[in-house]
């Protein structure tokens, strides 16, 4: 099972950066736009996972709207959810 996050990417001088606002405590880097949606897709996975085995809810996707910061943008982003989320969702 998947869920859509809306996501924030903002460019630095070097790299991509990118976070999902539903999940706080949950950032990514990448050199480049595709790596960046790899590394914050792997990055929420892992981190949604590890509040599942802390006994922690996984966050409802309930941002629909952000401000982007300049040289930034937003877009929806997969994920999938760990199994056990999955099964009780």
């Amino acid at each position: 099972m998947t869920r859509r996050y809306l996501v924030v990417y903002e460019s630095g001088p070097t790299n991509l950066s990118g976070f999902a606002p539903d999940v706080p405590g949950c950032a990514s880097t990448g050199s480049s736009l595709e790596e960046m949606r790899k590394n914050l897709r792997e990055a929420l996975e892992f981190h949604l996972e590890g509040l599942l085995l802390d006994g922690q809810p996984i966050p409802a996707a309930t941002t629909h709207m952000v401000e982007v910061p300049d040289q930034g943008f937003a877009e929806w982003l997969d994920v999938t959810l760990p199994v056990r989320e999955a099964v009780s969702a």
